[in-house]
């Protein structure tokens, strides 16, 4: 997609803020957990479509939630964006409401009943394929079938305690697979078979590169990989997965509220999220978009089985249920 359509597009869709209002904004100051690439790309095309200059503030989402916190009394940012649905849930004191333009296009689930924070993409877990040394049918179907001992060593996941999406797999498991002791248990069959790296990276790394078979990771970089020539194949488990949030919101009290009106409607807007899956391969929320006809052919939200996952009694249980994970590691080992 060319970035003057992109911009074009965009700046219609920025319905919900004036034009005098823009025209006196000169920044928006975003504070932001995703990566370079992302930002490259919209950061760029949204001062090519309004005018107003980003300025980033890049950290890890803890970090800027602290900042946020830090400076309640006195806001510097604008905007809060990638971060997940828990944390932008936890935090909605900090947030002001406003009615995103393109809220009608994003199913509720995935925005707040107050207009706290609206979502962005989605991260589904997946399980990675490499069909060079594993052949195409040959791989697993379901969560179940990783338990099978046959595939000792030969599951790349990373370590719950580096990664949150690692953590929220684990969980889910635990819940696919009965719950309480019968869950774990066979939780533990799962990490007895899994090679535990520190980093998400390591894991679709090792699976685009032929080191593991397969991989437990986040659907985007099954897709990466693939694009790039890697003979990696994604594969929604039949036992169903889930799907991880990430969003934006305006910070309350911020220096530049119209500006920052603006940037949410633009990163949500649907040639910027077109263009986000075609570079990036980010799922977006929106579910008025073609899949089919954008990069990757990626399948359509409502034909992947998704399970319900209990988000935020895990994040509460998450003090008392990392222990027993890491137990659980050292154990199988």
């Amino acid at each position: 997609m060319q970035t003057n359509r992109l911009a074009a597009i965009a700046l219609a869709a920025l319905i919900g803020t004036s034009a005098s209002a823009l025209a006196q904004s000169k920044q928006v100051v975003v504070y932001s957990s995703n990566e370079a690439t992302l930002h490259q790309l919209v950061f760029t095309d949204f001062e090519k479509a309004t005018g107003i200059k980003v300025q980033p503030v890049e950290a890890g989402s803890g970090v800027i939630l602290k900042r946020v916190q830090t400076e309640k009394d006195r806001p510097q940012g604008d905007v809060i964006w990638g971060i997940s649905r828990s944390l932008l849930q936890a935090n909605k004191q900090y947030f002001q409401p406003y009615a995103s333009a393109n809220k009608a296009a994003i199913p509720a689930e995935y925005r707040d009943p107050d207009d706290l924070w609206i979502g962005n993409n989605l991260h589904i877990m997946v399980i990675l394929q490499n069909t060079k040394i594993l052949p195409d049918d040959q791989g697993p179907k379901t969560w179940a079938n990783l338990l099978d001992p046959k595939w000792r060593g030969k599951i790349a996941f990373t370590d719950p305690a580096n990664s949150g999406s690692a953590y929220s797999t684990a969980t889910l498991m635990v819940d696919l697979f009965g719950g309480g002791d019968a869950g774990w248990s066979k939780v533990t069959e799962f990490f007895r078979n899994a090679k535990v790296l520190n980093r998400s990276s390591l894991v679709f790394q090792g699976v685009g590169n032929g080191e593991y078979p397969l991989g437990v990771s986040l659907e985007y970089a099954g897709y990466v990989w693939a694009a790039n020539g890697a003979p990696v194949k994604v594969i929604y488990p039949a036992d169903g997965s889930m799907a991880q949030m990430e969003g934006v919101a305006v910070i309350k009290g911020g220096p530049n509220p119209e500006a920052a009106k603006a940037f949410v409607d633009f990163v949500n807007a649907k040639a910027t999220r077109e263009a986000i899956l075609a570079k990036t391969f980010r799922r977006p929320t929106r579910q008025d978009i073609d899949l089919s006809k954008l990069p990757g052919n990626m399948p359509q939200l409502n034909t992947i089985k998704m399970v319900p996952y209990k988000e935020q009694a895990w994040t509460d249980a998450r003090p008392d249920t990392m222990p027993k994970i890491q137990d659980i590691i050292v154990k199988t080992r």
